[in-house]
């Protein structure tokens, strides 16, 4: 299974109740794309609308992004972050009849039902990260691996950041690109880099990453990363600021980027191995999210799903003063 970032995330701010409607048109739309039934896609519609009506009437600073999975093309998925307030009884606000006035918690138990999977995380006082996806038979799959999410600066349209993976069973392959600038010529480098390494996606990360800076020149360039996520260790070869971190509940290691630019300056990509502990998730982000941050200050959200680590990590360490992308992975059964 492969995968390339061809399109632009979306992120619909909640602060105006019209996005309720929007969002579930949008939804319905690409479940009828997926060839969902009208009884299917009148569950997610159903799911959609209530999720984003909660964050409409309750939360603060809420964004919804509706897209098709990255691992699961034909699947819908709805990604919804907020600031605020946050469910301070997770259990009690997925039970049925649980609708105190001012939570996010309202109709949770009844939303979870109709998805096909789900996940949440929430810390009252910082606020609420809620995924879910929905299959046309309603049967769940694999477990999921891989998440990525981008965000371009401030109000662009256009995200100057992007990534790819492809997953062949043994291990997961990923490239991130931050090309430089911002725009569609930041873009345009970026795509090239993710063109370049779907040539030959599974090749050893620091041949990848030779590959991508020969083919660079003609761009602006930009930072680039590529890793492989095996078992039992990583891979990981970088070129500039592409932050590469194998993070659990007690820590995170760093892993070893070289000075340069892609396409333009820097000594011959050499690649790094790193023993991957049990349970342990890899991050990768572009420079559009702080590096200063720790699984310490995020109770329990490394136990959670790749999607809802990355959209934690964008929205807390996330600055809307440049492009922003960063992709989870976890390990392999």
């Amino acid at each position: 299974m492969t995968m390339t970032h061809r399109y632009e995330d979306v992120w619909v701010s909640t602060a105006d109740p019209s996005v309720i409607g929007a969002l579930r048109r949008a939804a319905v739309a690409l479940a009828t794309a997926s060839g969902f039934d009208q009884n299917r896609t009148g569950q997610v519609a159903v799911a959609v609308t209530e999720a984003v009506s909660n964050l409409v009437k309750h939360a603060v600073g809420g964004a919804v992004l509706v897209r098709h999975h990255l691992e699961r093309p034909g699947t819908v998925e709805l990604v919804a972050v907020d600031r605020g307030p946050g469910i301070a009884d997770l259990g009690r606000a997925l039970r049925d009849g649980y609708s105190t006035s001012g939570t996010l918690g309202i109709g949770l138990g009844a939303i979870a039902r109709m998805a096909t999977g789900w996940d949440v995380y929430s810390v009252p006082g910082r606020g609420t990260v809620l995924v879910l996806h929905f299959t046309a038979d309603g049967l769940p799959g694999p477990p999921l691996r891989v998440s990525g999410l981008r965000r371009p600066i401030g109000e662009e349209s256009v995200c100057g950041d992007a990534f790819a993976f492809s997953d062949d069973g043994d291990a997961v392959s990923v490239l991130v690109c931050d090309g430089l600038g911002h725009g569609d010529l930041a873009a345009h480098a970026s795509r090239e880099a993710v063109r370049i390494f779907m040539e030959d996606p599974h090749a050893l990360p620091a041949s990848a990453l030779e590959r991508v800076h020969r083919g660079l020149g003609h761009t602006r360039g930009g930072a680039v990363a590529v890793v492989r996520v095996g078992r039992e260790s990583v891979t990981f070869a970088g070129l500039g600021n592409i932050s590469g971190w194998i993070a659990h509940a007690e820590g995170r290691q760093g892993m070893i980027s070289l000075p340069g630019i892609a396409g333009h300056k820097g000594r011959r990509p050499r690649q790094y191995e790193y023993a991957l502990p049990p349970h342990a998730t890899v991050v990768l982000h572009s420079d559009g999210l702080t590096d200063r941050w720790h699984p310490a200050s995020f109770p329990g959200l490394f136990a959670h799903s790749p999607a809802v680590v990355g959209a934690t990590l964008l929205r807390d360490v996330g600055s809307r003063r440049d492009d922003a992308c960063v992709v989870t992975v976890k390990q392999g059964q």
